[in-house]
């Protein structure tokens, strides 16, 4: 479902609301407008992201990364 810009005013949402429920404005909602094929080929992508790179890194590549990555969680504020 698409979403819809509405007024953040509360006065000019409830006008918004009185004009749709008179008839008097449209309820539509904008048509979604990205291309099927391309968001196909944008999941594919996402899809094979992290293994691909995770199989081109050596052992000691990847032990590196991990310990950068415990020491950032673990890292106590101060």
């Amino acid at each position: 479902m698409a979403k819809t810009n509405r007024p953040k005013d509360t006065n000019q949402l409830a006008k918004l609301i009185a004009d749709i429920a008179t008839g008097e404005a449209d309820n539509d909602t904008p048509e979604d407008t990205k291309n099927p094929a391309a968001v196909a080929l944008g999941r594919l992508g996402g899809l094979k992201g992290g293994k691909a790179r995770a199989s081109k890194l050596t052992p000691e590549q990847r032990k590196e990364i991990a310990q950068k990555a415990a020491q950032k969680r673990w890292k106590k504020e101060d």
